[in-house]
């Protein structure tokens, strides 16, 4: 007896089943993260990015420019610095620019306000005297451990550092000499023999140098270079209480030079940024 009951057809195997072609879409050329800047003085500018740059080195070339720039009183405190007008001058997107920021604002160089975008850092008097307060108890510790630990080979280290100083004092760019000035405190740390204080202290200078570029007068030694010869002198005759006496002087001096005043420039982003 035939079997007069309907036959099923066989699905084809998921395994053999081809996917229907599908013609690709057109790219799109995404705009986001790279917006225009209308401002002239922005569009103008010419972009920082090198052939081949990428990654953290695009990163540390907007870091060094903004920093600088700050260091070198082009950027004063309260400044803007828009997302957008960075990626326009640096030619990146807002990722990059985002990362470089944040790198900035972990080192107080710049605030980061919540729906405001970033500015350039406004110390208060408050947060001046605190700081410039904990680095004199600091380096109070620091040189009596120095006088007890330094060797001839520090203190010849000491007076090369010091020669140095010298021949670029008022010679080059006020921010040459002022950082070389605060390596100089650095290197005083070092003869302490105590890592940790030495890294408490290199925050502690770093604000204190951002404080002093913002907001000492122009053509000022930000660290007079006699008065580090003094405390070098008192070193090496092993006069602790003395080298302490000198080194809270020389700091209540520093302190005394800072103004605590923003003005406007009144010039563009990428003129303060030293790209026009």
């Amino acid at each position: 007896m035939s079997d007069t009951s309907p036959r099923k057809t066989a699905k084809p195997s998921s395994r053999t089943r081809k996917p229907p072609e599908v013609s690709p879409a057109p790219a799109r050329q995404s705009r986001a993260g790279r917006p225009r800047v209308r401002h002239d003085a922005l569009t103008d500018a010419p972009a920082l990015v090198l052939d081949g740059e990428v990654g953290e080195d695009i990163i540390a070339r907007i870091y060094q420019t903004v920093f600088d720039s700050v260091m070198s009183q082009r950027l004063t405190p309260g400044t803007k610095l828009p997302e957008a007008a960075l990626c326009e001058l640096f030619g990146v997107g807002r990722t990059v620019v985002q990362k470089a920021l944040q790198k900035l604002a972990h080192e107080h160089i710049v605030e980061l306000r919540p729906n405001r975008g970033a500015v350039v850092a406004m110390p208060t008097p408050e947060e001046t005297r605190e700081i410039f307060q904990a680095r004199r108890a600091l380096e109070g510790a620091i040189m009596r451990l120095a006088v007890q630990n330094a060797t001839r080979a520090d203190l010849a280290k000491l007076r090369r550092q010091l020669k140095e100083e010298h021949e670029v004092m008022h010679s080059y760019a006020q921010t040459h000499w002022a950082r070389l000035a605060s390596s100089f405190h650095m290197r005083v740390a070092e003869l302490s023999r105590n890592a940790t204080l030495q890294r408490y202290l290199s925050e502690l200078v770093s604000r204190c140098s951002l404080i002093v570029a913002l907001h000492e007068p122009a053509g000022y030694a930000a660290c007079e270079h006699d008065e580090h010869t003094h405390i070098v002198d008192l070193i090496e005759r092993g006069d602790a209480e003395g080298a302490v006496a000198a080194m809270e002087a020389h700091l209540l001096s520093l302190e005394e030079h800072i103004h605590l005043v923003s003005e406007n420039s009144g010039n563009s982003l990428a003129r303060m940024l030293g790209m026009e």
